[in-house]
């Protein structure tokens, strides 16, 4: 598999897609920003929206609270950008339990355009992202997604975001989706409205926390705690999935068959994991990384370590903290919220 990976980066990874469709004949897109209060990068992110090489789109920004402080934000690039076709709505309406679906319904009502590009407020894009996300939905494709990745950025926890989202992550999200699995993440979905209408539309998705996993299964036929209540085979196949538990049962499989040395092919087989992902980053970044080898190693290492601790605290306790609410998980990706009495 880790073979596959490197082929499937190298092959696609940070090459600018062809253009299937002349560019004034591209399709219009309704843009939908959840948006929840204000993060240092929140207007820089918002701008390159604002800032598309795109012939046709809507940018329509909602917010939940008449007190959030991103309005101010909105009304900022609205006024800086008044021939970008922009729209603020606030308030949200309630649908379901999912506070995302609830702060989009009032401009998915409102869309005007056939497809719908749902994108988290943490999202950057460059000015040809969406031609490239357009010019992949073709006559027989309901939805496009992209591998997540995070901007480069100072400081240690920056740089174990960096290796998770370039190590971890895109190995169990190129080989879901190389495999022929359901593999998508809600951070920039583009995906079309009459498809997702005839699935229920947003309603039918409220009451889940991981709206994107259950619009993706719906089209095509969140983390720790998500993957464990959506599938719950994952608790038995997930830990093994993992560096050090995969190289101790391979290691304890290999000396029972060819009496190999268990711990001689333990640190072989992740010191292989380890140079696998360190290729693996370099691809999904595309360029020279913002640490050293020895930040890597250490960042590696740690995010390595911490994964059978956030599996096992994940089964233990299945609430999470979302913004300002509170939710526990239900087997089948549901949920229900959890009021303070």
């Amino acid at each position: 598999m880790a073979y596959t990976i490197v082929f499937c980066r190298r092959l696609h990874l940070n090459k600018k897609a062809t253009d299937k469709q002349p560019y004034s004949k591209l399709p219009g897109v309704s843009l939908l920003k959840p948006l929840k209060g204000v993060d240092p990068n929140l207007i820089n992110n918002l701008e390159t929206f604002f800032e598309l090489d795109y012939p046709k789109y809507e940018v329509l920004l909602c917010v939940q609270d008449h007190d959030d402080p991103a309005i101010d934000v909105c009304k900022k690039l609205l006024g800086k950008y008044p021939n970008v076709d922009a729209r603020l709505f606030i308030g949200g309406k309630k649908v379901g339990i999912n506070p995302k679906i609830n702060n989009l319904m009032p401009g998915y009502e409102v869309a005007k355009y056939d497809l719908i590009w749902i994108c988290d407020s943490g999202i950057r894009v460059t000015p040809d992202t969406l031609t490239d996300m357009a010019n992949q939905m073709t006559e027989k494709v309901g939805l496009v997604h992209g591998l997540p990745y995070v901007a480069d950025r100072q400081g240690f926890a920056a740089t174990l975001e960096q290796v998770y989202f370039g190590t971890s992550h895109p190995r169990s999200y190129i080989s879901a989706n190389v495999t022929g699995f359901k593999c998508v993440t809600g951070m920039s979905c583009l995906m079309r409205k009459d498809v997702l209408d005839q699935a229920g539309g947003l309603i039918a998705f409220a009451q889940y926390i991981a709206e994107d996993y259950f619009m993706a299964k719906a089209i095509a036929d969140r983390w720790a705690k998500l993957r464990i209540n959506m599938l719950p085979a994952t608790i038995i196949c997930e830990p093994i999935s993992e560096c050090f538990v995969a190289s101790l049962i391979i290691g304890w499989a290999a000396h029972h068959i060819f009496k190999w040395d268990i711990m001689v092919f333990f640190m072989c087989h992740c010191l292989a994991w380890f140079i696998f992902d360190y290729i693996q980053l370099r691809g999904v970044q595309g360029g020279a990384l913002c640490f050293s080898k020895l930040d890597y190693a250490v960042a590696w290492f740690i995010r390595e370590s911490m994964t059978i601790y956030i599996f096992l605290s994940a089964l233990w306790d299945p609430t999470i903290s979302w913004r300002t609410g509170r939710y526990r998980l239900r087997c089948g990706g549901t949920a229900e919220e959890i009021l303070d009495v």
